[in-house]
């Protein structure tokens, strides 16, 4: 049996520590912190599932879930929704993208969406993680 609750403040701290690194990698390397800051959207998503009791085990289950579940329902803006459709496609480029890459303009508004996510997450929790 899983413990929801535990694995939902798991999924937070790592989300957490993503967003974190994110940050600290911008000037060093854009794929990376593209990379970084997707991850900190998918923990925080990952994490408001668990709460639910849900899980999911492929990226793109939890896509859509994000759109199917939160958005849909009216719990979070359609805009929301392609903001994270954004931070996958800024991920698959940074680490897929052979001689693309992602700039240091599209890492900062990545981590500036995924910041977003992670507020939206807070929001949707009814304070169930810390700021």
């Amino acid at each position: 049996m899983t413990d929801w609750r535990e694995y939902a403040i798991q999924n937070w701290g790592r989300a957490s520590k993503e967003i974190e690194i994110a940050r600290a990698v911008l000037d060093l390397d854009p794929n990376s912190a593209a990379n970084r800051a997707y991850y900190a959207a998918f923990h925080a998503v990952t994490a408001l599932f668990a709460l639910e009791g849900k899980s999911f085990s492929k990226h793109t289950a939890v896509r859509a879930a994000v759109h199917n579940e939160l958005v849909k329902t009216g719990r979070w803006p359609v805009e929301m929704g392609a903001s994270y459709n954004d931070l996958m496609s800024a991920r698959h480029t940074g680490d897929y993208g052979g001689a693309n890459h992602v700039s240091r303009a599209e890492a900062e508004d990545a981590i500036a969406v995924a910041a977003q996510i992670l507020d939206a997450v807070r929001g949707s929790a009814a304070g169930s993680f810390p700021a």
